[in-house]
């Protein structure tokens, strides 16, 4: 056993709530707060490699601290599981008619998780977005391919020619797919103004769903941040060398699962749906139509990879036929008449959308994109 031990620390996810539930999560690491101002391309490997090499701390007793828009106060308690993580699903005080009422504009409220590193107490402050009463809608993104360029939807040869992407560039580095900070700029509908400390908020709230691993999220978040993309909770996956992780269909039932997850939890609320075409997010988009299409107001489907599979050509017909707008495109080159079929067409919204959109592809693309629909 080592003389000097690296005292653990919660590393707080970003958290979601309704008026009557509250989900967030945290990890529970031997380890520092992550840098991302390496130089040396070493300094950046090691940086990078030691998120993957986690030192989880297990069986750590954590309280998490809520405190309502009324102020009251409550508290919850759990321990770590073996990987470090814990996971709180939170019954709101029904009975407190105002006390967990939500805000009329979409904000970022906040919670104070609470441990014992051996040497004391401490806490670290977390964030729990809280969709307003103006949000009728929402939407849930894809990241990798979707905002951010992988450089890998050719194969384990692509993995290869870009594992410096990969392995060796900090978060400000990392290119961002053209066009995604203004499209989704746009379709946020605009920034709600912060109120404290509190993280700046957008009136559309957002989600994102990754297969990539929960190490990654600091450094995805970072990302966002550093785009001035919305910033929202991310559903991510602990990985492991199982089918579970390695199984190419398991990107798909994380997605649907995290996604079903979501219009349960929000059961008034429409979505959009954002993703690409290099890991069958068609395909689990078309799943969730065929389950709720009155749910989803449109899908945006970026093309990076290559010609349309026949379950995704089978995909593609089944959310048209489901009457819900599909847009597929190599650019965010999104029309009017198009954004006005899913009421995003008030209070200049669409008109929004399109300006900046063509502003991004330098006067506008013709063709780079196409929408479909199923007449009503």
């Amino acid at each position: 056993m080592p003389l000097f031990r690296t005292p653990p620390v919660i590393f707080p996810f970003l958290g979601h709530r309704s008026a009557t539930r509250l989900r967030i999560g945290a990890r529970a690491l031997r380890s520092q707060h992550p840098r991302w101002d390496h130089d040396s391309r070493f300094a950046k490997m090691r940086a990078l490699v030691s998120h993957f090499a986690s030192r989880e701390y297990a069986g750590l007793p954590v309280q998490l601290e809520l405190r309502s828009p009324s102020g009251a106060v409550s508290r919850h308690g759990g321990f770590t599981d073996d990987e470090g993580y814990i996971h709180f699903d939170i019954a709101l005080d029904a009975g407190d008619a105002d006390g967990w009422a939500l805000p009329q504009h979409t904000e970022w409220e906040t919670a104070c998780f609470a441990w014992n590193d051996g040497d004391g107490a401490r806490t670290a402050e977390a964030y729990i977005l809280t969709p307003g009463t103006d949000a009728d809608l929402a939407v849930i993104s894809d990241i990798d391919d979707t905002i951010i360029e992988t450089g890998i939807t050719g194969g384990f040869r692509s993995v290869l020619r870009n594992w410096k992407r990969i392995l060796a560039q900090m978060p400000a580095e990392r290119m961002q797919v053209p066009g995604a900070d203004r499209f989704y700029g746009a379709l946020s509908g605009g920034s709600v103004p912060a109120a404290g400390k509190h993280l700046p908020a957008t009136r559309h709230p957002f989600f994102y769903i990754s297969s990539s691993p929960w190490n990654l999220f600091p450094y995805l978040t970072t990302f966002m941040r550093s785009r001035k993309l919305p910033l929202g909770p991310l559903e991510l996956r602990d990985w492991g060398l199982n089918r579970e992780t390695l199984g190419s269909a398991s990107h798909g039932a994380h997605k649907v699962a995290s996604m079903q997850r979501l219009l349960d939890f929000y059961p008034d609320m429409r979505f959009a749906l954002i993703g690409d075409d290099t890991q069958a997010d068609l395909v689990a988009f078309a799943r969730i139509v065929m389950r709720r299409p009155e749910r989803i107001a449109a899908i945006f489907i970026r093309k990076a990879g290559e010609a349309h599979s026949p379950e995704e050509t089978e995909a593609k017909a089944d959310i048209v036929r489901a009457g819900v707008p599909l847009w597929l495109g190599s650019e965010y080159d999104v029309g009017q008449e198009f954004l006005e079929s899913i009421g995003l067409g008030h209070d200049h919204e669409a008109e929004r959308i399109v300006e900046t959109v063509r502003e991004t592809n330098d006067g506008g693309a013709g063709g780079a994109g196409s929408a479909s629909a199923a007449s009503a």
